[in-house]
């Protein structure tokens, strides 16, 4: 059975019709040990059918190693979403349910390469002078998760220093339980801070700022 329904086919062709340049989405999987690689892959396959600026990169992450470290992925299923560079976006897990909005508007951003913050949170974001790690942590059925998740990516679009992780905690167990995730959305700030719910982008910034501080005088 497909992923994508026949009947929300001509809608999302006409979501990914606005889309600028090509973006590439690059897919990591392995042989063992991922209970959703396949899907993930399967998904990928039929998204990409639906816009002829999609491009489908698929490598294992045991025998592609080498790419793997590359793009620092360390995790199966795992998706990066490039446009004319790679912005730190990543998914790990696969999209569906509620984060296949998210996996389409990140999409949409990246070909467009803007995801559309005004000058004062630019402004914000561009005072993040260190490397900052953002892993958000979902399940398929949380609608509030997309609106964490999209946060993240947009934040990792705009400054070099941001990477952004959606991970689908119940396909990462181990790592939801390392950082205590007992409900979602969580936003994990680097190692020492988290966010939890599905704030507005202003206070979601804010807040990023305010925990993990800044340096003004440092190189940007």
């Amino acid at each position: 059975m497909p992923f994508i329904q026949d009947d929300d086919k001509p809608e999302i062709r006409k979501i990914l019709s606005d889309m600028e340049d090509p973006v590439e989405l690059v897919l990591f999987t392995r042989e063992v040990n991922c209970q959703y690689c396949r899907e993930t892959r399967e998904l990928l396959q039929e998204l990409s059918e639906l816009a002829d600026g999609i491009h489908l990169s698929v490598y294992d992450l045991q025998s592609d190693n080498e790419t793997a470290q590359t793009y620092n992925v360390d995790k199966a299923p795992a998706i990066v979403i490039k446009g004319n560079e790679d912005y730190g976006i990543r998914y790990y897990g696969i999209p569906s349910g509620y984060e296949f909005s998210s996996l389409l508007e990140d999409v949409l951003d990246v070909s467009r390469g803007d995801p559309g913050f005004n000058e004062h949170q630019l402004e914000q974001i561009a005072r993040i002078r260190e490397p900052l790690h953002l892993q958000v942590f979902v399940t398929p059925t949380c609608p509030y998760c997309p609106t964490a998740v999209r946060n993240a990516h947009r934040m990792a679009m705009v400054n070099s220093n941001i990477t952004a992780d959606m991970i689908e905690a119940t396909e990462f167990q181990e790592l939801s339980q390392q950082y205590g995730v007992r409900g979602v959305p969580r936003t994990m700030v680097n190692e020492d801070h988290h966010i939890d719910g599905g704030l507005p982008e202003e206070a979601f910034i804010n807040q990023i700022v305010e925990q993990v501080g800044t340096n003004e005088t440092a190189k940007a």
